[in-house]
């Protein structure tokens, strides 16, 4: 997909929510299921906070579901869609890059302070 995933101008139809993350699927009209999706988020141990079906604008995809879970990293639940069979196309969290800086800093002085 060519669009970067922040064309499609999700903070307006969510308020962003610290400690989530975004991720956008991709499925056939026929493969969807909202509870598929839910049961695969939580296999990961995560909530399904908000959850948006497009039509893909270009075409290039049947459907295109937008979800967000409670969870700052999304990769655990990407493997878990993928599992399940929907087409994980991007990701992201909801902090910005200062944010995410800021968390790898606290994590760096950690692993120094465990000495690992």
């Amino acid at each position: 997909m060519s669009k970067d995933f922040k064309t499609y101008q999700l903070d307006e139809l969510y308020p962003v929510h610290e400690g989530a993350s975004h991720l956008l699927l991709t499925c056939r009209r026929g493969d969807y299921s909202a509870s598929r999706i839910a049961r695969a988020v939580e296999d990961c141990d995560a909530h399904l906070l908000n959850l948006n079906v497009m039509l893909d604008p270009d075409g290039d995809h049947d459907l295109l579901v937008d979800v967000r879970v409670n969870r700052l990293s999304g990769e655990a639940v990407a493997r878990s869609l993928q599992r399940y069979g929907f087409e994980v196309l991007d990701f992201s969290p909801a902090c910005g890059d200062e944010e995410e800086s800021v968390l790898r800093g606290r994590i760096d002085e950690l692993l120094r302070y465990l000495d690992v």
